[in-house]
């Protein structure tokens, strides 16, 4: 008994001192936790399957929330003790009086699974909330459904106004691009610009080339291509930068409409149990470089200052204004509010394989003349990248084909030896297509794959077409073997190019099995479900240098966190099926199913 007693003390002393310790005061200010009971929470999370995303500590069945941040994590016991996670440090200790207070809520999970709030890498935020409010051609597997959608659409508009829209597949309907002859017939007093799904093609009726000036004479742009038919006549296709000589034509969008397309954005993504995004902005081959800085200005900050910011975000720039974000960082630092961050700066590599222009090393087999396009030129690319890093700034390129990727690999080994060594995390947008040997390469050089599942279902029997099977095979979304190869994944959706939607998205990365497909495309590519929620959630949060916010259910971090309709975490790993019933922001409801009935 005695030396139960002293093993007793001794564990008590230590536990002291190492919540005395300035190393564990680094990683959770006492401010936010005391074990004698001195912190009530503002909610407590119970009787629950708790996914934390941290390592450390991956399971647990309570949470104690107050000031938005988590207080506590734990497991339940029926000693009146509790397993307590202290940061790094997991012990049992005994409480001398609850955490709930009078002003405490209990949520009671009924069984149901947690995971952390959901990080997608990659959207177009402000974009995706604008297509949400034009023609939507997503799914369109016909010309005629094409062509009624375009009809319909036009009922809206007086005649003059620009009909905009996007989303469609030409690969849902044999593979045959539009052309403006489809729609010349219903528009001939509306210009039109409706971009392919992936962002890298877009179709203009006639009155749209003619506004632009496009004829049989104009000159393809540097990093595009104007589609032409057998007499040299533009069909209505651009591709890439050959996008802007329309999209320079196109009324801005005002202020007005791209704050309602922040809010309606961000209430889509909450449905989706998604917390936070980095957002890749307007940025688009053809598109100004000045519409991300502006949505900054006209947009997100007045959503922060007029308390209107539903997710957090973390902003990237074209990487062209490299200096404006480096003084802006230098003037306000990266975390300008709780809701908005300052990530870095983002280029384009190539294009992408289903417009046929992501840049390939062999020919594509149903064009044998054609690589794909470079959208940015080497020089160029290096020099910005060279400054941008110098300046601490992150870097994102954006790389689709086997040759663009390794590009890329090639130009940040250049620039990470010019500039010394640093916790630079570079990464690359995509990294869809890798030529043997480049997948060790994210690995050892630490470039982060920063990748969108989903894109995997529309791309599975086009890339077969456009690479050939072996080639497709070898090299295409190979997420099992850059993580074996130590490589970081961080996942998203790049909505509105696919949906929003990580939990469709973590079932694509786990199963793999396109639409039609009885059986998973490359098996061996597939991973785990803890793997693909951890790419989601703190891989993602590292991706972006916002791991110490958020990611994971870990104490001191943003209690951002999502409440699943499954309530066994093996039938959840077996199935990756599952639906969001409410999302939680800071530690208060910002979503739910059961309200919501109609979204």
């Amino acid at each position: 008994m005695d030396n139960l007693r002293l093993l007793l003390s001794a564990i008590a002393v230590v536990l002291l001192a190492v919540i005395s310790s300035p190393s564990v005061h680094k990683f959770l200010p006492l401010n936010q936790l005391s074990l004698r009971g001195g912190e009530v929470a503002d909610l407590v999370v119970v009787n629950g399957t708790i996914y934390t995303s941290d390592a450390a500590f991956p399971f647990a069945d309570s949470m104690a929330i107050r000031g938005g941040r988590i207080l506590r994590v734990g497991n339940s016991s029926s000693m009146q003790a509790e397993k307590v996670y202290l940061g790094r440090l997991s012990l049992l200790v005994c409480l001398d009086r609850d955490l709930a207070g009078s002003g405490t809520r209990t949520l009671n999970l009924q069984g149901k699974l947690v995971v952390p709030g959901f990080i997608d890498s990659h959207v177009h935020l402000i974009y995706g909330g604008l297509q949400m409010a034009q023609v939507q051609l997503h799914g369109v597997n016909q010309k005629d459904q094409f062509v009624n959608k375009v009809k319909e659409a036009l009922s809206y508009l007086q005649p003059g106004t620009w009909l905009q829209g996007g989303g469609w597949n030409n690969d849902l309907w044999g593979g045959e691009p539009p052309v403006a002859s489809w729609i010349d017939d219903i528009t001939p007093h509306n210009p039109v610009w409706l971009m392919r799904m992936d962002g890298h093609m877009g179709l203009a009726n006639s009155l749209a080339l003619d506004i632009a000036g496009i004829s049989k004479t104009t000159v393809d742009p540097e990093g595009g291509t104007i589609m032409r038919n057998s007499i040299g006549e533009p069909t209505g296709l651009l591709i890439d930068s050959a996008m802007k000589l329309v999209m320079s034509c196109i009324p801005e969008v005002s202020v007005e409409e791209r704050r309602e397309a922040l809010l309606r954005a961000a209430n889509y993504a909450l449905t989706r149990g998604v917390t936070s995004v980095v957002d890749l902005g307007r940025y688009l081959p053809g598109a100004s470089p000045e519409l991300s800085w502006e949505d900054f200005s006209d947009v997100y900050k007045w959503a922060d200052l007029s308390g209107k910011m539903k997710i957090r975000v973390c902003l990237f720039f074209p990487m062209e204004t490299w200096t404006r974000l480096h003084e802006l960082i230098t003037q306000a630092g990266r975390k300008l509010s709780p809701w908005i961050y300052l990530g870095g700066m983002k280029s384009f590599a190539d294009g992408s394989l289903g417009s046929s222009s992501a840049l390939l090393y062999e020919p594509y087999v149903d064009e044998p003349l054609n690589y794909g396009l470079q959208v940015t030129d080497t020089d160029m690319l290096y020099n910005m990248t060279l400054s941008s890093d110098k300046a601490g700034l992150q870097v994102a390129v954006h790389a689709i084909g086997d040759r663009a990727n390794g590009l890329i690999l090639d130009l940040y080994k250049s620039v990470a030896s010019e500039n010394g060594m640093r916790d630079r995390r570079f990464r690359i947008e995509h990294a869809q297509h890798l030529a043997h040997g480049a997948v060790t390469r994210f690995g050892e050089q630490e470039v982060i794959a920063s990748v969108q599942p989903d894109h995997l279902l529309d791309d599975a029997d086009s890339a077969r077409k456009k690479l050939g099977v072996e080639r497709a095979d070898g090299e295409s979304y190979l997420f099992h073997s850059l993580l074996a190869g130590n490589a970081q994944l961080a996942l998203g959706s790049d909505w509105p190019v696919a949906d929003i939607n990580p939990l469709g998205s973590i079932k694509t990365a786990v199963k793999r099995v396109p639409p039609g497909w009885t059986e998973a495309w490359i098996p061996s590519e597939r991973i785990s479900l803890s793997d693909a929620l951890n790419g989601y959630t703190i891989s993602a949060a590292r991706s972006c240098f916002l791991d110490e916010d958020i990611g994971s259910l870990s104490p001191g971090k943003m209690a951002d966190f999502v409440v699943l309709s499954v309530d066994s975490w093996d039938k959840f790993a077996a199935e990756a099926s599952a639906s969001v019933e409410a999302t939680y922001v800071g530690g208060s409801q910002a979503y739910s199913k059961s309200l919501n009935k109609d979204l």
